[in-house]
């Protein structure tokens, strides 16, 4: 498994970016560039990468298909094309993004969103982002969310079966699919069965935390890794068993310290079972 996470160092070349990454441990990476890169640089960035044994992990494509203005829905859909060619012409294990959201906020709930029409809809999306890119070296996955389709590992199986792809693949993020008290407490078990039902299609997981309050009525809260209840023991074991360049990517941090912090834990964590990060 390897260990990856955002880079808050300036860096200004390839050598710099490696630089960066060993400076953390990270031995997977989040690709930096834009697409519209020029050729030469996108090559000298993939060509660092593949010399310091720098797993590419993602490529995002953060947007809203779904949403419901029809120029954001296409402009998303257009972005996520390229984004998807960007992570094939790199060699990244996967593009992702999430499949969207009815309502006007981009990642937020919405009573339609966990409905048939928008199952529908978001296997209409991938099947055209994926059919425009036909990519060859990648895939495209969707982060699950807990008011988003995917939510579950079962609604992720319907979905691998209804778009019928083999370059639609799995992103993992426990964190955001607890979302009830009940996987809350259960995440362990939760996170075996996710794992046991689509292990093989997984290609990229992130890392976080979460804390359930005692506020009412349900208050579940993003922490950083070390500071909820997440069981990252099971995690690991899990997550490493299934490849040994499974790229484990530390997110939503706002600075270099927190994201020591994290990658610390995550590491002490990993050691306590016998895994190498």
């Amino acid at each position: 498994m390897r260990l990856g996470g955002p880079i808050f160092d300036d860096y200004y070349d390839p050598e710099n970016w490696i630089q960066a990454l060993k400076r953390h441990g990270y031995r997977a990476a989040l690709w930096p560039l834009a697409a519209d890169a020029e050729e030469q640089k996108l090559e000298a960035y993939v060509e660092a990468a593949a010399r310091a044994d720098i797993v590419i992990a993602e490529v995002g494509a953060w947007s809203n298909p779904l949403s419901g203005d029809e120029t954001e829905r296409r402009d998303a859909i257009a972005l996520c094309q390229r984004q998807l060619d960007l992570a094939d012409r790199v060699g990244a294990r996967c593009c992702v993004n999430i499949a969207g959201s009815r309502g006007e906020q981009w990642d937020g709930p919405h009573p339609d969103n966990l409905t048939q029409e928008t199952f529908d809809m978001i296997v209409d999306t991938v099947r055209e982002i994926i059919d425009a890119v036909k990519p060859s070296h990648t895939f495209y996955t969707l982060e699950p969310m807990p008011w988003i389709y995917p939510d579950s590992a079962e609604s992720y199986l319907e979905l691998l079966r209804a778009i019928d792809r083999p370059r639609f693949a799995v992103h993992f993020d426990p964190v955001n699919l607890i979302n009830s008290p009940a996987r809350y407490y259960n995440n362990g078990t939760f996170i075996c069965d996710f794992i046991d039902k689509l292990g093989p299609y997984i290609k990229s997981c992130h890392a976080k935390d979460t804390l359930l309050s005692g506020r009412l009525t349900v208050h579940l809260d993003e922490v950083r890794a070390g500071l909820g209840y997440l069981n990252y023991s099971v995690l690991l074991q899990h997550l490493d068993a299934l490849d040994g360049d499974m790229p484990l990517i530390i997110e939503h941090l706002s600075s270099d310290d927190e994201c020591m912090q994290a990658a610390d834990y995550i590491r002490i964590a990993a050691k306590n079972i016998g895994i190498q990060l």
